[in-house]
């Protein structure tokens, strides 16, 4: 995007949970991913303290949200369904939305929402053109791997719980080594680990 002479540009930062071993396959609901066998989904339930929210609640104002169509329609699919009021719904709802897929008639049920057709590497690097500001990705394991693998990752926000796993899929596959550089850490009372990342 250009203002006057000024040209911005998207930053990508993802947010995820994972376990001291890296899984992320899972954490809210038993139900949520069960790909491979995977026998421990919730595993994040009971973590979730004031001191998480609070920090959710203050990195709520990102300019987008980007999603793998899969994590698209599970997340948007149940928070949308959640009979009580909650600032999460409100938020996914009204906030920019683009979902990543190979497939190009893929429709998408929820309202401000883009389908960004194609290879990520290539339609997320456009799509940093013409967002200026934070573009948040949650979950969504197949899309980071994908955005990493190309540099396109600017920040990693981990949440990171007290629990080895010993299966299920993990944050980062095999690959090239990235140094990372750490921005804060906070401590939940739950012991989660928020940690934030810079990579460049």
């Amino acid at each position: 995007m250009i203002r006057g002479e000024e040209l911005t540009m998207g930053t990508i930062s993802v947010f995820v949970n994972v376990g001291l071993d890296g899984v992320m396959q899972g954490p809210g609901r038993a139900d949520e991913d069960t790909r491979g066998g995977f026998r421990h989904g919730g595993w994040g339930v009971g973590y979730a303290d004031q001191v998480i929210g609070t920090y959710v609640a203050e990195r709520s104002g990102a300019a987008a949200m980007l999603f793998g169509r899969r994590t698209y329609d599970d997340v948007l699919g149940y928070w949308t369904s959640v009979g009580e009021p909650n600032p999460f719904t409100e938020t996914l709802v009204n906030t920019p939305k683009y979902v990543a897929s190979r497939r190009a008639g893929a429709g998408l049920a929820h309202p401000n929402s883009t389908l960004l057709a194609g290879e990520a590497a290539e339609t997320v690097a456009r799509l940093k053109e013409r967002v200026d500001g934070v573009i948040t990705v949650l979950g969504s394991g197949e899309l980071v791997r994908s955005l990493h693998a190309a540099g396109l990752v600017e920040e990693y926000v981990l949440l990171i719980h007290p629990i080895v796993l010993g299966s299920g899929t993990r944050l980062f596959g095999e690959g090239e080594r990235t140094d990372l550089t750490l921005e804060e850490t906070i401590t939940a009372t739950t012991g989660v680990v928020i940690a934030r990342y810079r990579t460049k």
